[in-house]
C-alpha cells in the first residue's frame, strides 16, 4: 500500500456527492484559485502522512451510513495530484462495495490518474471558467488541462457532476452559462451545480499571511443565482 498526505476528513458530508459521504481532503493543489476557501491545502507537504490501507479502514467504519448511494469522496486540494495514493484508496473501497467519487479541478491527467478513474463511480468536475484567459486569471492554471480531462471523461462516458463557482464580474452572465453548457456538451453529465462565491475563506488567507485577491467583491445575490440557474435548467 502506498502512502500520501491527507489534510483532513469530514465524516458525514452531504454536499460532496450523492447520499452521506466520508470525505477525504487531500493535501496539495497545482491551482491558486483567487476564491479558494482552503488555501491551507495548497502545499503537498501539509497535512498528515497516511497509508492508503488506514484511510480505507476509516471509511469502512462508516459503511452503515452509506445508504442512498453514499460512500467516499476524495477532495482537496487536488486529490489527483497524488494519483497512486488516491487510486489505491478508490480501488480498496470499491472492492468493499463502497461508492467512490472524486472531486477534482481536472488539472492533472496521466496514466496513474486514468487508473484511479477506472475505480471511480462519479467525478465532480470543477469548471472554473470556460474562457482561457479568465480561467488563468482566476486560477493561475490553464483551461486546456481541464479540457483534456473532460474529453477523457467523455470518451469513457464517466458520470459527471459539473460545478462552477459564480464570481460576480467574472462568470455571472447568461452568456457565461451558455458557454458552460456548450463546453460540457457530449459529456455524461448527471447534474450541474452553480455555487455562489463566498468570503468564508478570507480568514485563512490572512492567517497564512496571504493577500486576498478578491477583496471587495461581494457574494452574488440570490436573485442573480436564480436567474443563472434558469439559464442552465430552463
Amino acid at each position: 500500500m502506498s502512502t500520501g498526505r491527507i489534510h483532513s476528513f469530514e465524516t458525514l458530508g452531504t454536499l460532496d456527492g450523492p447520499g452521506v459521504r466520508y470525505v477525504a481532503f487531500f493535501s496539495g493543489c497545482p491551482l491558486r484559485c483567487k476564491y479558494c476557501h482552503n488555501p491551507d491545502t495548497w502545499e503537498l507537504s501539509s497535512g498528515a502522512e497516511m497509508e492508503a490501507e488506514d484511510v480505507i479502514k476509516k471509511v469502512l467504519r462508516y459503511r452503515p451510513y452509506f445508504k442512498n448511494g453514499g460512500g467516499i469522496t476524495l477532495s482537496g486540494g487536488e486529490p489527483l495530484l497524488q494519483p497512486d495514493f488516491a487510486g489505491e484508496i478508490l480501488q480498496g473501497c470499491k472492492k468493499e462495495g463502497v461508492s467512490t467519487c472524486v472531486d477534482t479541478a481536472g488539472s492533472v491527467l496521466n496514466n496513474l490518474v486514468k487508473a484511479a478513474l477506472s475505480n471511480t463511480d462519479l467525478v465532480i468536475l470543477d469548471v472554473k471558467h470556460t474562457d482561457p484567459q479568465k480561467f488563468h486569471e482566476l486560477t493561475g492554471g490553464e483551461l486546456s488541462d481541464n479540457r483534456v480531462f473532460l474529453d477523457y471523461c467523455i470518451t469513457l462516458k464517466i458520470p459527471l457532476w459539473i460545478r462552477q463557482v459564480i464570481v460576480p464580474g467574472f462568470n455571472s452572465t447568461p452568456e457565461d452559462m451558455k458557454s458552460l453548457l456548450d463546453y460540457i456538451r457530449g459529456a455524461n453529465v448527471q447534474k450541474v451545480e452553480l455555487l455562489p462565491y463566498h468570503t468564508l475563506g478570507i480568514r485563512k488567507w490572512k492567517a497564512l499571511g496571504l493577500s486576498y485577491p478578491l477583496e471587495g467583491i461581494s457574494p452574488p445575490p440570490a436573485e442573480l443565482m436564480d436567474n443563472l440557474y434558469k439559464c442552465i435548467h430552463p
